[in-house]
């Protein structure tokens, strides 16, 4: 299993060996997904949809709807101007939703489709909306074509009235629909009145209920509420990668303060968003999340000798990498390798300040943006880790060199339920601190002696 590794690190590599990210129109229908009656629609080729659709639906394990210009030679020639309007008019007439969420691919913005003068020229029923965002494949990562795709809703749907609602808007970032039950709970115990956006509760995890819906009734952010997002008083916004430029396009536009923060994963980065919730509510933290924050600590003081010291080597998006480096942090753990496949080499100093909160001695760990899987197999066959933490794409390294993994992040494409459960909050960290110590404890069964193998650990 990738016996071919070499164990001397190739740092000037010029192309990807297995990638630690996908492509930007992945992010962009993930986010549409999370809109009431939205239909995702790829402007390219059917072959670029359906990749996108299969990596969102192998990760949810549901059906990720999208629909496609469906781009043949004809079109990559002489541009798709003709297949989108033909697109758009079946997507209404077919399935009637109340918006189309156009993104682009890497063969539309190669030949230069100006797909916003195509639809000033449309002709859209007068309660429906067509809006696209710009989502070339070839840079950035899913992450920037999510937050490309949140400006887009914005830009074409979003209003300031002059009249403020009283809400505070929230932007989870890239998060699954557990997660954002679990925030938008946090945020009800709060008494805050918000608009959050966008929300997959219900959209990408639907129950089980006997309907045939192409567009699940009452899931996902609606077309009011986007609507109303600028007359918010705030906006918190989680992750720095997903949500800073939509943060700095709310306030450029509509002149919204807003506090962006780090997902909200363990102790100290939840509290920062309990705390965000508490200075526009003015209320007390209620005691029922003042016990699970207790219960939180008082897990990873009761566990804390199978963490202590452990390396770990953390992996995948940005912003939740950096979230679970806090929380490994938190465990008494050692950060050893910590990796993003998104080119963003600002995350590097984000990082560095983190573990110098900590103590830690720049020495000590390997950090590094817009890389890969192979270098991050190149690093531990140099100095082994502990426990890996990231997607499923390391579970070939962690049977390679016999490291146990604990899955988190997108995508999870091996196992079943994670989706569906939080990572976010103190009761995303008891999940996760479980997660951690069960591998830890896993582990020191398996290569106990007989006479040192016990029940009682």
């Amino acid at each position: 299993m990738l016996d071919l590794t070499p164990k001397e690190i190739m740092e000037k590599r010029h192309i990807t060996i297995n990638p630690c990210k996908t492509c930007e129109p992945v992010g962009a229908m993930f986010c549409a997904l999370g809109v009431e009656n939205c239909m995702p629609h790829s402007h390219g080729s059917q072959g670029c949809c359906s990749y996108h659709r299969t990596v969102l639906s192998r990760h949810f394990k549901e059906p990720a709807i999208a629909s496609s210009s469906s781009f043949t030679e004809g079109a990559s020639v002489f541009g798709g101007r003709s297949n989108i309007n033909t697109a758009v008019k079946n997507i209404f007439e077919l399935y009637d939703p109340d918006i189309i969420a156009i993104h682009t691919t890497c063969l539309s913005e190669t030949i230069g489709d100006d797909v916003g003068s195509y639809i000033m020229d449309m002709e859209i029923p007068d309660d429906k909306k067509v809006l696209f965002a710009s989502t070339p494949s070839y840079e950035g990562s899913h992450i920037q074509g999510f937050s490309n795709m949140v400006i887009g809703f914005m830009r074409y749907l979003s209003k300031k009235t002059g009249t403020p609602n009283g809400k505070t808007a929230i932007f989870p970032g890239w998060v699954n629909p557990g997660d954002d039950r679990e925030l938008k709970r946090i945020a009800s115990l709060m008494g805050a009145d918000y608009i959050y956006f966008p929300d997959h509760d219900g959209t990408l995890d639907h129950p089980m209920d006997r309907k045939n819906e192409y567009f699940h009734a009452k899931a996902g952010t609606s077309l009011a509420d986007m609507e109303a997002l600028g007359d918010c008083i705030k906006l918190i916004s989680m992750g720095t990668y997903c949500s800073q430029e939509p943060s700095d396009y709310m306030k450029r536009q509509f002149g919204m303060p807003y506090a962006n923060i780090p997902l909200p994963v363990g102790v100290a980065l939840t509290d920062n968003y309990v705390t965000e919730l508490q200075k526009v509510t003015k209320q007390e933290v209620p005691k029922v999340l003042e016990d699970e924050r207790g219960r939180l600590v008082d897990l990873m003081l009761d566990s804390h000798q199978y963490t202590h010291k452990k390396k770990a080597a953390i992996y995948g998006d940005p912003d939740v990498v950096y979230a679970f480096t806090a929380l490994c942090l938190e465990l008494s753990m050692c950060p050893k390798y910590i990796i993003t496949g998104t080119p963003k080499e600002a995350w590097v100093k984000e990082i560095k300040a983190l573990m110098n909160q900590y103590g830690v001695d720049e020495s000590e760990y390997v950090v590094k943006a817009d890389t890969d899987l192979f270098y991050l197999h190149q690093l531990i066959k140099n100095e082994g880790v502990d426990l890996l933490l990231g997607s499923s794409y390391g579970k070939q390294i962690a049977k390679a060199e016999d490291i146990p993994l604990v899955r988190m992040g997108f995508p999870v494409l091996d196992r079943y339920g994670n989706p569906i459960q939080a990572s976010v909050g103190y009761a995303g960290g008891i999940r996760y601190v479980e997660k951690i110590v069960d591998a830890m404890m896993d582990r020191q069964d398996r290569d106990a002696l007989d006479e040192d193998f016990d029940v009682v650990m």
